[in-house]
């Protein structure tokens, strides 16, 4: 009998568990599911070692794509660089196939980053948090991986997008695509108004909201969750970060003085290791339009 298309599986967390043990030569795990999202995010726990077992969804990410990541967190860790790092397993493969109904799913393993989300970050933890994306930034600018990411160009982040979901305004909604095609136009032609050569390129994270960062007990920030990295404009990471002063003001959680302060005050942490221009920091803005177009195409292919 053939196997019906299946679009999204779910792994035994019990038999991961048996799984991991063999391959990473542990004792004594367990395994439980964490997150059931676009990829399923699993918490090992052995001794009071914690770990994170990451399976990609095969619609979302394939084995090139995984191994950039593996490729970028390797380089970020021996770089310095506070972030979630991939483990090697007993015979010094980083991907786990699995052959799931929907074809085959890549998993991960992880160092767990200790600590915890901080929505409302202190004057210090934005500091913290802008000398971390620094340090990052310092070593990913101007890199160029062996493996394949997809650049978040204009491609990734206007064109290909309105092409994806302009199915969805079909019947009815015909005006609000237009809205919505015509907002990007405008602000594709104001970034070309910037000398964009000039701005800094290399790997973005792309999602440095807070919650792909922990803040252990002594304030010391790790990043995790490098699945939209790719090549850009680095001020598109400053862009997404400032995406959650951004909801924080859009829900009455903050004021807009209040969140341009608290920004700043990243900017300040960012700046005491790597300089940003005025310029940069003034296409920000147009940066978090298609920051919103970017996630739009991906709920619409990813969400039913």
């Amino acid at each position: 009998m053939d196997i019906f298309p299946t679009r999204y599986s779910l792994l035994s967390a019990t038999a991961l568990n048996d799984y991991l043990q063999q391959c990473y030569a542990l004792r004594d795990t367990t395994c439980r599911l964490l997150i059931h999202n676009v990829s399923d995010t699993y918490l090992l726990e052995s001794s009071g070692t914690r770990y994170v077992f990451k399976i990609y969804r095969d619609a979302h990410r394939k084995m090139e794509e995984i191994n950039g990541e593996v490729e970028l967190l390797n380089i970020l860790h021996t770089g310095g660089a506070s972030v979630s790092r991939p483990l090697a397993d007993k015979e010094g493969r980083y991907l786990q196939p699995f052959h799931a109904a929907e074809g085959i799913r890549y998993g991960v393993l992880f160092t767990y980053a200790e600590g915890e989300v901080y929505t409302a970050m202190s004057d210090q933890q934005l500091l913290e948090v802008g000398r971390g994306i620094a340090r990052i930034h310092q070593i990913t600018a101007g890199l160029q991986l062996t493996h394949h990411r997809q650049p978040l160009d204009m491609e990734a982040l206007v064109d290909a997008p309105l092409r994806v979901i302009k199915p969805a305004f079909a019947n009815g909604l015909e005006a609000e695509y237009e809205y919505l095609r015509d907002t990007a136009t405008r602000v594709k032609q104001q970034l070309s108004a910037f000398d964009l050569p000039s701005f800094s390129h290399g790997y973005c994270h792309y999602d440095f909201l807070p919650k792909n960062f922990h803040f252990d007990s002594a304030g010391s920030v790790t990043f995790f969750d490098f699945d939209f990295a790719g090549a850009g404009y680095l001020i598109n990471d400053l862009a997404s970060f400032y995406v959650h002063f951004f909801l924080d003001v859009l829900h009455h959680k903050m004021t807009q003085p209040e969140a341009d302060r608290q920004f700043a005050v990243f900017i300040r942490g960012y700046r005491a290791l790597r300089p940003v221009s005025e310029a940069e920091l003034a296409s920000i803005p147009y940066w978090g339009y298609l920051f919103w177009l970017f996630y739009f195409r991906f709920h619409y292919e990813n969400f039913e």
